[in-house]
């Protein structure tokens, strides 16, 4: 479902020091540190700037192996003083056997420790939940990327659309004060679907945020194209060629 999900801190190291607190005890480590981006899997911490601003009211859901491993989580991001946003327990208004555990960053994201009987397989982030001014406008655009992205909506609710790969999920919901300046990237299967994703976006009328191409900063065959969903989100199709 995600490649990558980035979120951009006020205080990287702050950010840092909470995420390897909670998410550890999900038995995700840090994967990588260098000089612009903290990685936990694809989960990825960067500083914000002018240019990127830092990131505020997203929802992010992390895997966790069992009930006993999110009530860890939460208790260990309490007892090292980090807000609560919603102690362990059972969340039937989302699934009958789903159980989540919920903390606020140093910024404010939800992030939350989840267990239930389908937890997205293969990546740290089990879902989003993307807050937006306008779920229609939303739905229209999440509509569009959907063949590329390889996900598709399913039977929405008036105030929010839910949209599911064959593994993990993301939601976009009503919200008076929309997620700000969030980074979600889908992996695509080759060049000709980054180019088809990012060809239909902007023909669309969505901004562009990056042509499709390579972007070796990241590393030697990273290919990809970018654009903004209708607030503003940075929406990413990648796919990764490894050289050297």
């Amino acid at each position: 479902m995600f490649d990558h999900v980035t979120l951009r801190a006020s205080d990287r190291a702050a950010s840092e020091r909470f995420y390897d607190t909670v998410l550890g005890t999900l038995g995700i480590g840090r994967t990588s540190t260098g000089e612009t981006y903290t990685e936990w899997g694809d989960f990825t911490l960067a500083q914000a700037t002018d240019e990127r601003p830092v990131t505020r009211r997203l929802h992010i859901g992390f895997v966790a192996p069992s009930r006993e491993d999110a009530g860890a989580f939460w208790r260990a991001g309490t007892e090292a003083g980090h807000a609560d946003d919603g102690p362990p327990g059972p969340r039937p208004e989302y699934g009958p056997d789903y159980y989540g555990a919920f903390l606020l960053d140093p910024d404010g994201n939800s992030a939350e420790a989840v267990h239930h009987g389908s937890l997205r397989a293969g990546g740290t982030v089990d879902h989003l939940w993307i807050r937006v001014a306008d779920v229609d406008a939303s739905a229209r655009f999440y509509t569009t990327i959907a063949p590329y992205a390889g996900f598709e909506p399913i039977p929405r609710a008036p105030d929010r659309v839910q949209l599911k790969g064959p593994s993990g999920s993301f939601s976009v919901l009503t919200a008076e004060r929309p997620t700000e300046h969030a980074h979600v990237a889908f992996p695509a299967p080759d060049d000709a679907t980054v180019a088809a994703f990012h060809r239909a976006a902007v023909g669309a009328g969505y901004r562009d945020e990056g042509a499709p191409g390579e972007r070796p900063e990241y590393h030697a065959g990273y290919h990809a194209a970018f654009v903004l969903d209708p607030d503003g989100n940075n929406v990413e199709l990648v796919v990764h060629h490894r050289r050297g």
